[in-house]
């Protein structure tokens, strides 16, 4: 339950009525349509809600807008409702004060809805795909794609909560010109293994990195030199299904270490043999949305909005990636059925995020009904003892994911990697393992390691934590308290946030605020040692807190220690 949303509207309702007693009874004119806006002001001292109905309603009821608010204070019923008492301040704004009722409520509504709380049910169900990470898998993954796998599983959880039918996909380039040229390296570090570095030529443009070195050591530690004088065509097929094997389980086996499962791990090369992408290109062409030139094939992109045209398909008849994005992008619509699909990318797919959202407009794929949207992360700069990391000691090139689980904690990858996805992000790797108030990881979860302690003390003591029944929210009357209970129901708001603009970084900001609100409530307030009532009161509050962090802990893949 949004007990922040559902004061709002009761402000609005109560404000309704209120208006419609004062027209009965004569004191405004009847039959006015208003629409005022219910607003948070930033001085609790102005109240919880402000209500602009009064100076909406001048020109249609004819009155000077405090007038009209008196009329409505005169006429508000606030018995039994979240509200104590409103006042008029200003040019005729309606302020309203919370009453106990509504901080209880924030109380129940946690402990009714446990690891449900902040749920809406805005998705009503509607299928999303949210495709993330998807690194080549010919090399390593790479800080980006660190990144990437956090905002996109946090991002599927949060739109989980919020309502929508949620699948993880790794889209697998198994296929292509790439794929060949990672055989060719690796059959070429193979032999070299054996031969000797002249034994052969390596490909001018193939892969250079020591990976594919230490992958040849692991292919003949298996196999030996039984490949070393096999036919060179099955040589190089079985070598690079080797390869790719190898490389997509070390990538699952990464990927899970850090907390990431996927529903799917979808083959590119699935396309190509279903007939999938030259069906789709054939339905460009058909349709007149390509041209030939210089023996290639060319989409008409530039009709459809984007800067350029596209090329479908080389002059040599090989399928571009381009063709087979726009495969598969058609396959997640037309064939699974997804209502939308979010893809993230790195910064450097700015560009062709633009124009493929373009080439996805074409009335040929009869996607007009289907939403298609891009999470576009920026760029990841790690710091260590202040001076920026370019290389990683295992690989001599850029530390990999796995560099830097072997590091720090996944907890700590995890919340640092959570940061606005729209940000450059400066990465410091020594805050991240540092263990005080200045790691915001660690800060969020001393709070909830604080409170299981202090449940365990006072439990030890015969204190236990009561339902929200059986205490007076009345008793939670101090600045700190009230402030803490605010903290609480904006967790529901914070998730609908998060869901509407794709920033799963929210629950990142919502944390470190609710954290920082726990601390300053338990070093204002005696729990131990208080009346019987005050205690209870105090405890469940602060059991409620250790909940609400759990839970959105829990959303952005962080676990939550009862002890530090």
């Amino acid at each position: 339950m949004n007990m922040i949303q559902s004061a709002r509207a009761q402000v609005s309702e109560l404000t309704r009525q209120a208006y419609e007693r004062a027209a009965a009874a004569g004191a405004l004119p009847a039959g006015a349509v208003i629409s005022g806006s219910v607003d948070l002001p930033k001085d609790p001292k102005n109240g919880d809600y402000a209500s602009s109905f009064a100076m909406a309603g001048a020109k249609a009821l004819g009155m000077n807008p405090r007038a009209i608010a008196q009329s409505i204070l005169e006429h508000l019923e606030l018995e039994d409702t979240y509200f104590s008492r409103a006042e008029i301040a200003g040019p005729g704004f309606l302020n309203f004060f919370l009453s106990d009722k509504w901080y209880g409520g924030v109380l129940s509504a946690v402990e009714s809805e446990g690891d449900a709380y902040g749920s809406t049910d805005e998705g009503r169900g509607q299928k999303v795909m949210v495709e993330f990470v998807s690194a080549n898998p010919t090399g390593t993954m790479t800080i980006g794609n660190a990144r990437g796998g956090v905002l996109g599983d946090a991002l599927a959880s949060i739109l989980e909560r919020a309502g929508y039918d949620v699948w993880r996909e790794f889209y697998v380039n198994d296929a292509g010109n790439q794929v060949d040229k990672f055989g060719l390296s690796l059959e070429a570090r193979y032999i070299q293994l054996l031969k000797g570095e002249n034994a052969v030529v390596f490909p001018e443009d193939g892969y250079h990195g020591e990976d594919i070195k230490a992958l040849a050591k692991v292919f003949y530690a298996r196999y030996g030199d039984r490949y070393l004088y096999a036919d060179a065509e099955e040589r190089q097929t079985f070598m690079k299904e080797f390869g790719l094997a190898h490389n997509i389980k070390k990538m699952q086996d990464d990927l899970a270490r850090y907390g990431i499962r996927y529903d799917q791990w979808f083959l590119e090369s699935s396309l190509h043999e279903s007939g999938y992408v030259s069906d789709t290109v054939a339905l460009l062409e058909s349709a007149g949305c390509t041209y030939e030139k210089d023996g290639a094939l060319w989409l008409r992109n530039t009709d459809f909005g984007a800067d350029k045209d596209e090329v479908l398909r080389r002059s040599n008849g090989f399928y571009t990636y381009y063709a087979v994005d726009i495969a598969y992008h058609r396959n997640k619509f037309k064939v699974r059925g997804f209502d939308r699909v979010i893809d993230v990318w790195g910064a450097d797919h700015h560009g062709h995020a633009i124009r493929f959202g373009a080439s996805m407009t074409a009335p040929a794929l009869e996607m007009q009904d289907k939403k298609l949207d891009f999470l576009i992360m920026q760029l990841v700069q790690l710091l260590q003892d202040g001076k920026e990391v370019k290389v990683s000691k295992r690989s001599g090139k850029s530390i990999t994911l796995s560099d830097l689980l072997d590091e720090i904690s996944v907890d700590a990858a995890r919340f640092f990697f959570n940061a606005k996805p729209t940000n450059h992000l400066i990465f410091d790797l020594d805050l991240a393992i540092r263990q005080d108030s200045e790691n915001p990881v660690y800060y969020v979860q001393y709070a909830h390691a604080r409170i299981c302690s202090l449940v365990s003390n006072l439990a030890a003591d015969g204190a236990s934590v009561l339902s929200a029944e059986e205490i007076d929210p009345g008793l939670l009357n101090s600045e700190t308290e009230r402030a803490l209970i605010k903290s609480i129901a904006a967790m529901p708001e914070e998730i609908h946030l998060a869901a509407r603009d794709y920033d799963p970084s929210r629950m990142n900001r919502y944390l470190i605020t609710l954290a920082g609100d726990f601390h300053r409530f338990y070093n204002a307030n005696r729990i131990k040692g208080e009346t019987p009532a005050l205690l209870s009161a105090r405890l469940k509050l602060a059991d409620t807190v250790r909940s609400v962090i759990a839970n959105c802990l829990g959303l952005i893949g962080v676990s939550a220690p009862e002890k530090m």
